[in-house]
């Protein structure tokens, strides 16, 4: 894949910015990553550039990072499982292991055709997670290739579309928020049969007579802290219009919460923060400083 740093996938009109040292690394999918699972449902292909996934009624299949990291903003252009994908999911997410473990999430949940994909993302500190929004997408993701992130710091969590933040998780520790902080994470990705909710609750199972269904992934980036590499993306804090000073912060400039207000507004479908029915004895605490 072609090696580009984080000035090419952080536009300055709603960008963010990478860390003040910082290491770009990129790869390809058999240096990067393992399958985990689904035999030859799962393949590399294209001179280890492209990468598929799928699903028939005997297995699903999977894949995860032969890394781990702390920190850092991850890339992956995804194209989801077209046509009738009721019922299925792909998974794309950072987790750690154990019964505390961190992780952060993207799912995509299918539908039946002419219907949106839900983007469900959940974050996971210490294994407490409940902290699901979801959104529709303004494109039809399985059309084309469209890139999904997940820039993470010490600040905040950021999940992104195409570049367009949709979603912030800020560091809360401050008022007893667990935070993932500590524990370096793999990316692991899937495509599993999950029609007793995936899809309209339930209701909506999945058609195996359109079976198989496959989800494909390309240009996986990621842009790491580090001190050690010559190689830097720190050039990028300059082109992105932010001093010094701010740098640190590491979150969205004006235009980026603009954006983000302009997706959360349009296109959420499910907030927990605004679900009082689920938490009749009063919303999760990071909830109250939104």
């Amino acid at each position: 894949m072609a090696s580009h740093g984080c000035s090419s996938f952080l536009m300055a009109s709603f960008v963010l910015t990478c860390m003040v040292v910082t290491a770009f690394a990129a790869g390809n999918f058999t240096d990067d990553f393992e399958i985990t699972w689904g035999g030859d449902r799962a393949r590399i292909r294209n001179g280890a550039q492209l990468l598929s996934l799928s699903l028939d009624q005997t297995s699903g299949s999977g894949f995860r990072s032969k890394k781990e990291y702390l920190f850092g903003r991850i890339d992956m252009q995804l194209k989801l499982v077209p046509g009738n994908s009721a019922g299925t999911v792909t998974a794309y997410y950072l987790t750690s292991e154990g019964p505390k473990h961190d992780e952060i999430d993207f799912e995509f949940l299918g539908n039946v055709s002419g219907q949106p994909y839900t983007v469900h993302t959940n974050v996971f500190s210490q294994g407490k997670g409940n902290r699901e929004q979801q959104f529709h997408l303004w494109f039809d993701p399985t059309k084309n290739f469209h890139t999904y992130s997940i820039h993470w710091n010490l600040q905040n969590i950021i999940f992104l579309v195409d570049n367009y933040p949709i979603r912030v998780f800020k560091n809360r520790e401050a008022m007893g928020v667990p935070y993932p902080t500590s524990q370096p994470m793999r990316i692991y990705s899937s495509l599993w049969n999950a029609d007793d909710w995936a899809t309209q609750g339930g209701r909506v199972k999945t058609n195996w007579t359109h079976a198989p269904f496959t989800a494909l992934y390309r240009n996986f980036n990621a842009c790491l802290p580090s001190s050690s590499s010559s190689s830097s993306c720190s050039s990028a804090v300059s082109t992105n219009a932010l001093s010094d000073s701010d740098s640190g912060a590491q979150e969205l400039n004006a235009m980026g919460r603009r954006r983000l207000r302009w997706v959360q507004r349009y296109y959420m479908v499910y907030n927990y923060c605004s679900d009082l029915n689920r938490f009749p004895q009063g919303l999760p605490t990071e909830c109250k400083s939104q």
